[in-house]
């Protein structure tokens, strides 16, 4: 029998900044009881809208008007981003996600169960079976958090370049929360560039709208000690179990062409654009797995390194956004709405001097 972890709540803990409840060892050693391979798959499938959902929220808010800001002149600000899980993510088959053989559901009549983002519901009970078929153990899959919008915050600050042109960092230093959360970090960067003042002569100071084309790119980083020794009692060969720990890196792209009207103080705007999203996340370490017993059914372990690795692309399509900024003078409010895949709410406030 080999068995593996739930990585369930440390992912929780990622997308909502420990708004989800404190990591648990024995959560992270109890849940999932498979080979590494099924493992990862089953991590994939629960964990798919969490994915989702933080890419679109690493793609949003980047920008809420065509206009570059003029030479120098700047604003800060703080944003957050739901992204509204649909409900087909809600919940999988645990059948249709390409287990091995020596795992599935006890009961065979009852093969949907939570994702990250369904119901609080008990999951399904999966069997792990040898190769003569002996049931050897039995876990139930996780509950659902009930969370449906997966919220991810945005901190940037923009500048005006010449030419028309306009940079934003995004930025959070490397922050420790403690052993039980782990350190999360993030940073990126983008550009924008307002097409028609490139264009000289009439057509720029007749034009009643601004047109810009932009470029962002976000990268999150999440790391998180885990500490899961040895069964009490087993035996098994000597490793190093102190490099435990989780690592993930979630990467977005977002690209778009803008068009925006100022109105007095309030500017809407409206846009078209292209993203894509990756997960780069996996146990790493060594940790030592039950897999038999010896003569006097005493359990013994063998040792797994870096036993789970998921990479794979969550978003690639196009998305549109509408929304509007409000400048009160050195204050500004933000808000957007976009429609994709995982469609999103944003809001934000920021202050700024120029235009």
């Amino acid at each position: 029998m080999k068995r593996i972890f739930n990585i369930r709540i440390a992912f929780a803990l990622l997308i909502t900044f420990g708004a989800s409840g404190a990591l648990a060892q024995s959560d992270v050693s109890n849940l999932i009881k498979s080979s590494p391979a099924d493992a990862a798959k089953l991590a994939q499938a629960y964990l798919k809208p969490l994915f989702k959902g933080l890419g679109t929220g690493l793609n949003t808010g980047w920008n809420n008007t065509a206009h570059s800001k003029n030479l120098l002149r700047f604003d800060l600000r703080f944003g957050l981003t739901g992204a509204i899980v649909p409900q087909s993510d809600e919940s999988f088959n645990v059948t249709n996600i390409g287990l091995s053989n020596n795992i599935r559901p006890t009961n065979a009549g009852r093969v949907i169960t939570p994702s990250f983002a369904g119901n609080n519901n008990p999951g399904v009970e999966m069997g792990v079976y040898d190769s003569s078929n002996r049931l050897l153990e039995r876990f139930n899959m996780p509950e659902g958090t009930g969370i449906g919008m997966i919220p991810a915050p945005q901190l940037q600050g923009s500048i005006g370049l010449p030419r028309g042109l306009e940079f934003t960092l995004r930025a959070m230093p490397k922050v420790n929360l403690g052993d039980n959360v782990g350190a999360i970090g993030m940073f990126g960067g983008g550009l924008k560039v307002e097409v028609l003042p490139l264009i000289s002569g009439i057509i720029d100071k007749v034009t009643p709208i601004d047109i810009a084309v932009a470029l962002g790119y976000t990268q999150f980083n999440f790391s998180v000690p885990l500490d899961v020794p040895a069964p009490s009692g087993s035996s098994g060969p000597s490793a190093d179990f102190s490099n435990q720990r989780i690592e993930a890196q979630f990467s977005g792209i977002n690209t778009e062409l803008i068009v925006s009207k100022r109105i007095l103080v309030f500017t809407p705007f409206i846009s078209l654009g292209y993203n894509t999203s990756k997960t780069d996340a996996g146990l790493k370490g060594n940790y030592p797995i039950v897999t038999g017993a010896d003569v006097l059914l005493r359990p013994t372990y063998t040792v797994f390194t870096d036993p789970v690795s998921i990479k794979q692309t969550d978003i690639n399509g196009f998305r549109t956004n509408i929304g509007f900024q409000l400048n009160l003078a050195f204050f500004r409010i933000y808000g957007s709405y976009s429609m994709a895949e995982y469609n999103a709410f944003n809001g934000g406030i920021g202050f700024g001097l120029g235009k």
